[in-house]
């Protein structure tokens, strides 16, 4: 049984198409040291030029005061100007060329500054101010590395041959940003033990039955009540974090394609119960985490309609239109996920502003934010400082499924990054065989020292888009006590994805037809659940507290 956790990477030509496009053009890849600048820290910022692109200079563009940084061919139209210098080639054979590399440092900047900045690169004489305009400069990261990964990827589950992906807009590039802080992770989430909620297979609650439950697809008839109702099952466990699956107003059962972003889904109770919930968790200590897709809403959102049905609308730049069958960039090719554009000022400060509506209106505790790797570097600064400055002990980690130096670079823009690549070596070493567990002792202590400390990796063994764990152990119960011991073992939040410590199981495969559904079938309560497997979680989270 073959595991598809890392779909943009999941082949060896899928990983191909990811190198190339990342060594293609001009690339800077947030590629700072330090990865996190302290106040009064200088910082290094590298770039690569692939074999396709030649230049003479390349050139940092920044500003100081949060504004956007301009520039052309070695001149600042706003801000300042650091002019980079090669320190290196080498050589490629996965391209199958020389690639250079340009560094230069950033002055260090006191507490509290946000320095955002573009880089290009240009050959022939500085502009005078008269053609600041006419200029044949590129700009880093072009192309871009994440929508390469993701057309390749739609394709290759499509069964379509793998585009061209290094075409782009060479003049279009990334502003990247940090902010210069000692903002760190919350104390409370370092040893947290999240439970994972999948909000409508999780409890119906107020004496109500379920909708159904044979049509995953459809809608169960979990809710917020029923979570509620079963706050001293989850303390009894010995969780002391929720993760709620998205509650917004949306058409679906899993939520992440939202039409209101303000407001909870009728369905699971609307505000008055996630209202109830919050307030009810913290007095038992609990904390709250809600689900946050920014990288995308629902095509039924009014202000997408805005923008399809009229181009002269204000809401039009929200998106990005284009030529592709679809009409608009969206969330690996699902015409119904419009992907929103971060670049615009306007449409960034909505969804920064909605995070912070939830934290001070509902005070819940932080996000977990889906699919972190398609907004920009720049907007995750702007959104964690934020969230850090309108809840200092809120917590955010995002759900990027990249190689780990690629999740590494949200150093100081998030507070972690779910442990995709631990969860990985888990179920492989102990569900499905394939891996010793000398391997994984040696993937451990490897791992552990790759991150910053302030950089938490929550760990799981699986969740709501992948196979179950004891499915793919093919219901042996003694391989997931084995996978658990090592996860409660271990430093760090852990993830327990619902039904999980009492054996809930799936029916078939996600590649058996069903999709990602597979995996969300209703929680099991009373009898239908392996009370001595709840027992060895409870005792091992009991245990793992009092260390």
């Amino acid at each position: 049984m073959e595991e598809f956790t890392f779909g943009t990477l999941a082949t060896d030509a899928l990983k191909l198409v990811h190198h190339r496009s990342a060594t293609s053009g001009l690339q800077h890849g947030h590629d700072l040291e330090p990865f996190d600048p302290l106040p009064g820290q200088p910082v290094t910022v590298t770039v690569r030029l692939g074999p396709d692109l030649s230049a003479d200079h390349v050139t940092c563009y920044y500003t100081l005061d949060g504004t956007e940084p301009a520039g052309s061919r070695g001149v600042a139209g706003n801000g300042w100007v650091l002019n980079l210098e090669k320190s290196d080639v080498a050589w490629d054979t996965l391209v199958w060329g020389y690639v250079e590399t340009w560094c230069g440092v950033l002055p260090a900047q006191p507490e509290g500054v946000t320095v955002r900045y573009r880089i290009g690169a240009w050959s022939g004489a500085p502009a005078s101010p008269g053609e600041a305009a006419v200029t044949a400069e590129v700009f880093a990261d072009f192309p871009e590395v994440q929508l390469a990964a993701e057309l390749a990827a739609a394709a290759f589950f499509a069964g379509k041959p793998l585009p061209d992906v290094t075409a782009g807009d060479p003049v279009r590039g990334h502003t990247f940003a940090y902010h210069v802080d000692n903002f760190a992770p919350p104390q409370w989430a370092r040893e947290a033990v999240i439970y994972q909620v999948f909000v409508d297979r999780f409890y119906p609650g107020d004496g109500r039955d379920w909708l159904q439950t044979e049509d995953l697809g459809g809608f169960c008839g979990g809710t917020l009540w029923g979570v509620r109702d079963k706050l001293d099952y989850i303390a009894d466990l010995g969780a002391t974090c929720i993760w709620l699956s998205p509650i917004f107003v949306s058409p679906s059962h899993h939520g992440y394609d939202a039409i209101d972003l303000l407001h909870v889904e009728p369905r699971l109770g609307s505000d008055a119960a996630l209202h109830a919930l919050v307030e009810a968790a913290h007095k038992r200590n609990i904390r709250v985490l809600l689900d946050y897709a920014c990288n995308h809403i629902s095509d039924r959102h009014p202000i997408f309609r805005a923008a399809l049905e009229d181009p002269a609308s204000s809401y039009h730049a929200w998106f990005t239109f284009d030529d592709s069958e679809v009409g608009y960039r969206t969330f690996f090719g699902v015409p119904s996920m419009p992907q929103i554009n971060h670049a615009h000022p306007p449409a960034r400060d909505w969804l920064i502003g909605i995070a912070r509506y939830w934290l001070q209106e509902f005070d819940v505790d932080g996000y977990r934010l889906d699919y972190a790797n398609g907004p920009g570097p720049d907007f995750w600064t702007s959104f964690w400082t934020a969230c850090k400055e309108t809840k200092p002990d809120s917590f955010c980690f995002g759900e990027v499924i990249d190689a780990p130096h690629v999740q590494r670079r949200y150093a100081g823009r998030l507070d972690g990054c779910l442990d995709f690549h631990l969860g990985d070596m888990l179920r492989r070493t102990f569900a499905l065989g394939v891996r010793t567990e000398a391997d994984l002792e040696r993937f451990l202590a490897r791992h552990a020292a790759f991150f910053p400390p302030d950089f938490l990796t929550p760990t799981f063994l699986d969740n709501h888009d992948m196979d179950r764990f004891l499915f793919l152990a093919k219901g042996n119960k003694e391989s997931l006590r084995r996978a658990a011991a090592v996860q409660m073992r271990l430093p760090g939040p852990r993830i327990i994805y619902q039904g999980t410590e009492v054996g809930l199981e799936q029916r078939v495969g996600k590649d058996e037809g069903l999709g990602l559904e597979v995996n969300r079938v209703p929680m099991a309560w009373g009898d239908e659940q392996d009370h001595d497997l709840l027992a060895f979680y409870q005792d091992f989270i009991r245990r793992r507290r009092v260390l």
